[in-house]
């Protein structure tokens, strides 16, 4: 019934470009060393999509690879929710790209952005779409091609960025197992400190902002880290106090891979082992919107995550947003 049901993950997919660039590739395109990178950011390759595709292709295949694991069709999607930064297009949303690509006739679909943040603030948005007795199988998508909107001479953005899409399915579910609590939250105030200044309404392409680079993501990094840090650890217990949890009782804990050093930062900070917190930057980077689904597919698929276990997932990027959900798997 109606306000009585609960919101299970019942399946995921990813899909990653085939293309890797390593940090040696990197030296040869700015002034930069494996060393530099490794040390800073824990990254030592990253994948990129190549031109002829999109975030729409991405997400298609990762949609589908994630009802390959329900025993739906995509005729049978209600909803479909694109988490990006990075559309196909401004106009239309590539969420609608995607429904028909896929052949989900029936489903309503948009875009969201919340940055880095976007799949986590996707999942509370389509758990309250299962949850209200609105939709009974919501498809959320995380992903980015933040490849297209970085200056590959500024060595302090370019090597922390790779491509990427992680798609969940989400439905109702009476098994004990699902949602358990979410918290999403944001700071306008911190808007410049992660941004791309133009292409928007409030500066509209021209050839000033084209040869200003005013289309790239410019990046407060030192700000961004702190904020994050902090963010973390203060979310992840609010989420385990709102369930009545402690955090000794987490199995897992995914975190967006924005940076290895905040990672660690954050798992220390809340006394939890390395083995709870997957960490997957060294081979991908940040890839934005699709880093936690990434994570989460390869924790299903290696045996780490498992039903029953008790999960948490947060996140924090542009706007500045930040946000996590707890569930049982």
């Amino acid at each position: 019934m109606p306000g009585l049901l609960k919101t299970a993950i019942t399946s995921v997919g990813v899909s990653l470009p085939e293309k890797r660039l390593t940090n040696s590739d990197l030296e040869k395109m700015v002034e930069t060393s494996d060393n530099w990178i490794v040390s800073r950011t824990g990254i030592r390759e990253r994948r990129i999509l190549g031109k002829e595709r999109a975030a729409s292709d991405l997400s298609v295949d990762a949609g589908m690879q994630a009802l390959k694991g329900t025993a739906l069709n995509a005729e049978e999607i209600d909803l479909i929710i694109v988490c990006t930064s990075t559309p196909d297009f401004p106009v239309p949303s590539t969420a609608c790209v995607v429904q028909d690509a896929m052949g989900a006739t029936r489903a309503a679909a948009f875009d969201l952005n919340a940055g880095c943040t976007g799949f986590v603030y996707g999942l509370a948005v389509g758990r309250q779409f299962v949850e209200s007795g609105t939709c009974e199988n919501v498809m959320v998508i995380g992903v980015d091609i933040i490849s297209r909107i970085v200056d590959w001479e500024d060595r302090a953005t370019c090597v922390l960025f790779g491509d990427g899409a992680g798609a969940a399915i989400l439905q109702p579910t009476n098994a004990g197992r699902g949602f358990l609590a979410t918290d999403l939250r944001s700071d306008g105030s911190g808007a410049e400190m992660l941004i791309v200044p133009a292409g928007g309404s409030r500066l509209p392409a021209s050839e000033t902002t084209v040869k200003g680079k005013e289309h790239f993501v410019r990046m407060n990094g030192n700000e961004i880290f702190k904020f994050a840090v902090r963010v973390i650890e203060d979310i992840t217990v609010n989420l385990l106090k709102k369930a009545d949890e402690e955090v000794e009782s987490l199995d897992l804990l995914f975190l967006h891979q924005a940076n290895s050093r905040i990672i660690e930062a954050a798992r220390r900070r809340l006394g939890l082992p390395a083995e709870k917190v997957p960490i997957n930057i060294d081979r991908y980077g940040n890839t934005s919107a699709a880093s936690i689904p990434i994570s989460l597919h390869e924790s299903v698929e290696d045996g780490t995550l498992k039903k029953g276990d008790l999960v948490a997932m947060v996140a924090f990027g542009a706007g500045l947003t930040s946000g996590g959900v707890l569930l049982e798997w």
